[in-house]
């Protein structure tokens, strides 16, 4: 069909010739014409169908050969479905084009329909799968929207410190202890009402006393500060367990789905008591050299004769009293581990001296196992 035609085509009938013979277009378009008229009367001649425009522009394609023509005739039309199989079947009656025999074989009716209603089905599913993909919210975006609504009413301010929480503090048996109040609105925002903030480096009284009534997880930041809270934590409270967001990360930063998988790898504290303590005499130096790496997550090794070797970070330390000679004590701000143990061990390390000792560790009888409480009283 060329550009100008404006039949609304339901149908198009396609059929192929051959001809003994050599013709051109004109030949064959005037026996589709000619050898077609008046076969049923004029609602269905060709010309008069054309003019209504109840048939389209006849498509020919033809090639010669050997003294043979061959082609396609190709008829677009909008009739219904009885007229254009008579159309179809009258094409097959033309015997002669110009001086030439011919034979017209029905290659197809096609319903134009059909194939555009598959097309429009591929391409609204093509639609809809892209549409879901830019319009379907994340798990993150769905807490965020149904609770964003209710956040500010959520947040209240409890106890006698009026410290920022969720509504359900008092009717739940367990709590979440965050740093501030930007974690107990990201919380609130997953639909954890259970959260309260500690608000500052000191722990409130307020903290202390629920820590005492429920079974409280603290969730702090990835970071120093939140290894320095942990640390007044399980001094002055019973928080029996703990959760930290990734390193170098806040809780407030999360999404929901990081805050969950934090929450649960939370770890079991076993704060030490007060009864448990007892002073532990040692020389001066070592005192002096614990108060001074308390919260600095850092260690110093020392001489039988109390001089300090090496300072370095706690992070290394195992890996270095393996390589230092004539070590006698260690203290650093952290937890012995049953590797740092082994190591001191093997070492002939007679002290280590260290925030917390784990509660795991097994001890040997060659090396004093001391705690910063011990010393420091």
């Amino acid at each position: 069909m060329g550009p100008s035609q404006t039949v609304t085509v339901k149908y198009v009938v396609s059929a192929k010739f051959e001809i003994d013979g050599v013709v051109e277009k004109p030949d064959v378009i005037g026996a589709v014409f000619g050898q077609t008229e008046g076969l049923f009367g004029p609602e269905l001649d060709l010309r008069e169908l054309q003019k209504s425009g109840r048939i389209g522009r006849i498509e020919i394609t033809l090639q010669s050969k050997q003294d043979k023509t061959t082609g396609t005739i190709i008829i677009p039309t909008s009739l219904d479905r009885v007229s254009t199989a008579i159309l179809a079947a009258s094409l097959e009656s033309i015997n002669r084009v110009g001086p030439c025999n011919s034979t017209v074989t029905l290659e197809k009716v096609e319903d134009i329909r059909d194939a555009r209603r598959k097309l429009i089905i591929t391409r609204a599913k093509q639609i809809l799968h892209q549409w879901n993909i830019e319009t379907m919210p994340s798990t993150d975006e769905v807490f965020r929207e149904v609770s964003e609504t209710l956040r500010t009413a959520k947040v209240e301010k409890y106890g006698k410190d009026k410290l920022t929480a969720g509504p359900e503090i008092d009717k739940v048996k367990e709590i979440l202890l965050v740093e501030g109040r930007a974690d107990v609105l990201n919380l609130l925002r997953c639909g954890m009402q259970n959260v309260i903030a500690l608000e500052g480096a000191k722990i409130p009284e307020t903290i202390i006393k629920l820590c005492k009534e429920k079974e409280a997880t603290a969730f702090l930041d990835g970071d120093r500060g939140g290894d320095l809270i942990l640390k007044e934590l399980m001094q002055v409270t019973h928080t029996k367990f703990v959760a930290r967001a990734p390193p170098g990360m806040e809780v407030e930063e999360l999404d929901c789905k990081e805050i969950m998988a934090a929450i649960d790898k939370k770890t079991r504290l076993e704060p030490v008591k007060k009864k448990d303590r007892r002073r532990v005499l040692v020389p001066k130096q070592i005192v002096e050299v614990a108060k001074e790496l308390e919260g600095t997550l850092e260690a110093v090794m020392l001489n039988k004769e109390i001089e300090k070797v090496l300072r370095l970070p706690v992070s290394e330390l195992a890996e270095k009293l393996q390589e230092i000679e004539k070590i006698d004590a260690v203290v650093f701000d952290g937890v012995i581990t049953q590797r740092l143990v082994d190591v001191a061990n093997n070492r002939k390390v007679k002290y280590l001296i260290a925030a917390r000792v784990s509660d795991v560790v097994k001890h040997p009888l060659n090396v004093h196992l001391i705690t910063f409480a011990d010393i420091l009283g």
